[in-house]
């Protein structure tokens, strides 16, 4: 995809999800319970015990990531290889699914890596159809020495070929599945690149859109971008930067969610700020979080600021990077009409 192509077309048409939106309490609004690569606290993280895990303990939402077998399987994995959760020296890319399906995860209870198609199906059946899914659609990344390697272009040329593939092959899974309610009112496509929100449109027309992001100036281009959604690193929302892009998120009528949350300090810092979702590693402590809270304002510990200036420093060094592969800007986005999710 060429860098001079239009962000999007006129005529596309993206939803605002309604499914989304934080969920009003008698303190006032809660942020939605989003499962982080399902119940990772508790179970082998992107599993089928993880999924259902998150959904006995009452989690609103799943986020699982995808990735293609070298046969075009879709799966769900965070990352690229095998090795941190399987033990195997290997790319997902480089191994067929009838190999990646003998694996079991090193942690126990050893269980196997599934395919999006088994989520879906699970989510299918009755009594979940309020249980929704946010998908981390994964891409491979250059290193931090791409800008140094010679034959850039073809390298970069092959990874758009993938992403392209991986928007196909997603679209196919789920028009393979069918649910009792609509994938277009559970599904939600997590879009790290802008250059990659055209294969959204392309291939899941209709479908809802949130920004993955890490870094506020990339995030608020996408404000251009007409009903997109927002995910961001919750550490650099801290202080009047990440006060500022939420306010502008709630005026735009966007939602936004932050990631990842697991201790209660940042927990209850969302609940204040009321986000629509907090993605974090279990579940069931944020919701219980979410019963007693009542309130209260959250000061930050001395020790607390050190590492919010290190993720920062981090996220501002990834940011470079990320925008040398897929761009320092969005191109102008024409007037697109917006619906609402239903």
């Amino acid at each position: 995809m060429a860098e001079s192509d239009p962000l999007l077309d006129g005529k596309m048409e993206i939803p605002l999800p309604m499914f989304t939106a934080a969920i009003p309490s008698a303190r006032g609004r809660n942020p939605q319970a989003i499962a982080h690569r399902g119940y990772k606290a508790a179970y082998p993280e992107n599993t089928m015990g993880a999924f259902k895990g998150a959904v006995d303990v009452g989690a609103h939402a799943i986020e699982t990531d995808i990735h293609l077998s070298k046969d075009g399987v879709v799966v769900l994995s965070h990352d690229a290889t095998l090795k941190r959760c399987f033990g195997e020296d290997k790319k997902i890319v480089d191994c067929d699914w009838s190999y990646l399906k003998t694996l079991r995860t090193l942690q126990k209870p050893h269980e196997p890596m599934p395919r999006l198609k088994d989520l879906l199906e699970y989510l299918a059946e009755p009594g979940l159809e309020d249980v929704w899914v946010l998908l981390d659609i994964k891409v491979p990344w250059p290193s931090l020495a791409e800008p140094l390697k010679n034959d850039r272009i073809n390298r970069w040329a092959k990874l758009d070929n993938h992403a392209e593939d991986v928007f196909r092959l997603m679209a196919a899974t789920l028009a393979d599945t069918k649910p009792s309610r609509p994938w277009k009112q559970r599904i939600l496509l997590g879009c790290w690149a802008a250059k990659h929100l055209p294969l959204c449109t392309k291939y899941l027309p209709g479908y809802s859109i949130t920004h993955i992001g890490f870094s506020i100036t990339y995030a608020r281009q996408f404000l251009k971008v007409p009903g997109a959604g927002f995910n961001m690193l919750q550490k650099i929302m801290v202080g009047p930067f990440g006060n500022a892009f939420l306010r502008d998120v709630k005026t735009a009528k966007r939602s936004i969610f932050v990631w990842t949350v697991n201790e209660e300090d940042w927990m209850k810092w969302s609940i204040r700020k009321e986000v629509d979702g907090v993605i974090t590693d279990d579940p069931k402590k944020f919701l219980e979080v979410c019963d007693t809270y009542q309130g209260e304002e959250i000061h930050l510990s001395f020790a607390a600021w050190p590492a919010l200036v290190w993720m920062n420093a981090l996220a501002v060094l990834f940011s470079v990077l990320f925008r040398y592969r897929y761009g320092f800007k969005i191109p102008a986005v024409p007037p697109a009409k917006t619906i609402l999710g239903r």
